[in-house]
């Protein structure tokens, strides 16, 4: 398809503003920090590996053993017929890699003439159970379910080879959703493509194994969703729901078509069907069955699918027509499929912005929006991309993004809203949001307002080139907020700047999101002193130096002892350097800052200038721990110097605000107590809910 003017001045737009971000981050950081992030951003990256498939040795059989609990979590159900060596291997996988959860494992022998019978008795720790006759798998299924006694049945196949990790996986998921009732697992063939990520059902009762014959890694198979059914050549259900909806149904003996009509029945309980990515199974297809669907036991597909379509006739007219090629836009028909486009994929643990972002799509997500983000620089970003797709979000990354133009040509019809973070990111955006997404409504997500924190550096320098600066990035800023549906700020500080610079735009406030942790360990079982941010962002490498030099000498002048923690990724060698102080501690990124949370006695906020409100604020408040800060840290965060922070400017007044707390257990208490409720009044997800269905899941205005 020929390239549209739209598609030129995304390229024009990103160039350009690739030129103007390095020549501001030369001025405020110099030219080693900034050619250093250059190299880091355009340092080529290996594609994400895919994990070799784990399949247990070819041997003769030697007596093993496989896990077994005297009280188990999960029941593993494997129902048998013939094909000893498959059993074997898939049991062999059982033991090679033990899930951590307690388990038992029943294999139901349904009448096999092979070596069955002789050896999996010799298996330590098997329940073997052989049935007098041949009953089928539906028979076998539901026979080792009545022999079970964990909280959950997971129906295996014996031609499967689960890899490890698979049944953690699947049982967490039910952890993290309470609301679910089947979960089933990603299926591979034994050569690596995908066989199934969950199953949709048509209209008519036949159906589609989502994903066959693509590569697993493919976004779109990648994230925890809702299904139509899971395969039960592997499932869990909680054993007393299978229970409740009467187990696999007989009507469709011996085989086919009951793990779909069991889907169905744990629906119609009210409970969810899931599909987790990160539970994988190897399945051989077909070695127990055939593939034959004139003959055998595949004959009986035919057949019930007629009886599955009769049985399920009122459900299946919401289901898609027959001939539908399943997508994301038909697999999430029914809810509003938000976009959000950042520059890279949130790292929640390394700044607030992405714990930010990370929450609002957690919030969307809770209010039964689908969410698809594309990181602007295609990457995947390893734990963090997975972390989005276990939340249930639609990640896509490159080779399978193609480039912006083509990759909202195809898939911009079907978002009803979109959110593009950062003005830069933007600016590209929008040229090519409004030709292939013109149905809608775009919200720009100032992060926080760069010219505001850019001239209030300026003016603390001193430096008229910052100044010029500043006032460009004013003016391509509110350029996008002019063509934007509406604009986000983080404060009602920043709306009523906007107010007065662009009076005509739609304005709304969307704070940090904070999940509130709690009080955490009381004053007496914590000490020192912390700060958390990251040092990309140079009020923060500002701050820590003030502090340092000039604040932390007075007040180890009264406290000897205390100690001071500083926390945050990329820290520059200005910023290592101050770990000659005494009392000092630089520790870079921590992966885990908790203990930092529940253990610092104050976190300190000594910000001389910036914009937005400040997550490092929330979240130490978030567990209880008051913070003293500047009141540049505090702008717009609805606090009140004594009541639920200490606010100080100058280096006296901030020594002495610190120790005063240091000291003081009662005061510790009040603000413990203060900013733990202005978290959850201000900026918890319950707080946001209704400014996030106003702003993005609303009908645009004609």
């Amino acid at each position: 398809m020929p390239w549209s003017l739209a598609d030129a001045r995304f390229l024009f737009d990103r160039a350009l503003g690739l030129l103007r971000r390095g020549a501001a981050s030369v001025s405020s950081c110099g030219w080693r920090a900034s050619w250093a992030r250059v190299r880091a951003q355009l340092r080529r990256r290996p594609a994400t590996a895919a994990a070799a498939l784990y399949r247990p040795a070819d041997a003769a059989f030697a007596p093993f053993a496989v896990p077994a609990a005297a009280a188990p979590r999960a029941s593993i159900v494997i129902p048998v017929y013939g094909q000893c060596a498959h059993t074997l291997a898939c049991l062999r996988a059982l033991a090679a890699h033990p899930p951590q959860a307690p388990v038992e494992i029943i294999v139901v022998d349904d009448g096999s003439t092979d070596a069955t019978a002789t050896t999996l008795p010799q298996v330590a720790g098997l329940r073997y159970h052989r049935r007098t006759a041949n009953g089928g798998f539906i028979a076998a299924c539901n026979d080792g379910a009545a022999l079970a006694r964990g909280e959950f049945l997971v129906f295996l196949n014996n031609d499967t080879v689960p890899q490890p990790g698979w049944l953690d996986a699947l049982l967490g998921t039910f952890a993290a959703h309470p609301d679910a009732g089947l979960v089933g697992v990603q299926l591979l063939y034994p050569d690596g493509r995908l066989q199934e990520a969950g199953g949709v059902v048509f209209a008519d009762g036949s159906s589609w194994n989502y994903g066959r014959f693509d590569s697993p890694h493919d976004p779109r198979y990648g994230y925890l969703r809702e299904v139509d059914y899971a395969s039960g050549a592997a499932l869990a259900i909680p054993r007393a729901l299978f229970a409740q909806v009467g187990g696999f149904d007989a009507r469709y003996a011996p085989a086919y078509y009951e793990d779909t009509d069991l889907a169905f029945a744990v629906r119609a309980a009210g409970r969810r069907v899931l599909y987790q990515p990160a539970a994988r199974v190897v399945h051989d297809e077909g070695a127990t069955a055939g593939t034959d669907t004139g003959s055998g036991a595949k004959a009986c597909q035919v057949r019930n699918r007629e009886r599955f379509a009769a049985h399920r006739r009122a459900e299946l007219t919401a289901q898609p027509a027959p001939g539908s090629l399943p997508s994301p836009a038909l697999l999430h028909r029914r809810q509003r499929q938000v976009l959000v486009i950042d520059a890279l994929t949130p790292q929640p643990d390394h700044d607030s912005g992405s714990l930010r972002l990370l929450n609002l799509m957690r919030l969307l997500r809770e209010e039964g929006a689908h969410v698809v983000f594309l990181p602007a620089n295609r990457e995947h970003g390893g734990r963090d991309t997975e972390a989005l797709q276990q939340l249930g979000v639609e990640a896509w990354y490159a080779p399978f993004a193609r480039r912006a133009p083509a990759w909202l040509r195809e898939h911009g019809p079907r978002f009803h809203s979109v959110l593009a973070c950062r003005h830069y990111v933007a600016r590209e955006f929008l040229p090519l949001l409004r030709r292939h997404a013109p149905q809608a409504r775009v919200a720009f997500d100032s992060v926080d307002l760069h010219y505001l924190r850019e001239r209030r550096a300026a003016e603390l320098a001193g430096d008229p080139a910052r100044l010029r600066t500043a006032e460009r990035t004013r003016a391509l800023e509110l350029d996008v907020i002019a063509r934007s549906d509406v604009t986000v700020v983080v404060s009602e500080v920043e709306r009523a700047l906007l107010a007065r610079d662009a009076p005509q735009a739609t304005v709304e406030v969307l704070s940090n999101l904070h999940q509130v942790a709690g009080p955490g360990q009381p004053f007496a079982q914590r000490r020192d002193l912390v700060f958390v941010g990251g040092f990309r962002h140079p009020p923060n490498v500002d701050a820590v130096r003030w502090f340092v030099e000039a604040v932390f000498p007075l007040v180890r002048a009264r406290l000897p002892q205390v100690r001071f923690h500083c926390i945050g990724s990329h820290p520059p060698p200005a910023i290592q350097a101050l770990a000659a102080y005494a009392g000092v501690e630089v520790h870079g990124h921590v992966p885990d800052i908790a203990p930092y949370m529940d253990g610092c006695r104050i976190a300190l906020a000594p910000l001389r200038y910036g914009a937005g409100v400040k997550g490092k604020v929330n979240l130490s408040m978030a567990h209880g721990q008051p913070v003293v800060a500047t009141a540049a840290a505090v702008e717009g965060m609805h606090l009140h110097d004594g009541d639920d922070v200490l606010v100080a400017d100058d280096a006296e007044a901030f020594a002495a605000a610190i120790v005063r707390l240091y000291q003081n257990p009662a005061l510790w208490q009040r603000l413990s107590a203060g900013g733990l409720t202005n978290v959850a009044r201000h900026f918890s997800l319950d707080a946001a809910r209704d400014s996030v269905r106003r702003l993005l899941l609303r009908d645009r205005p004609d």
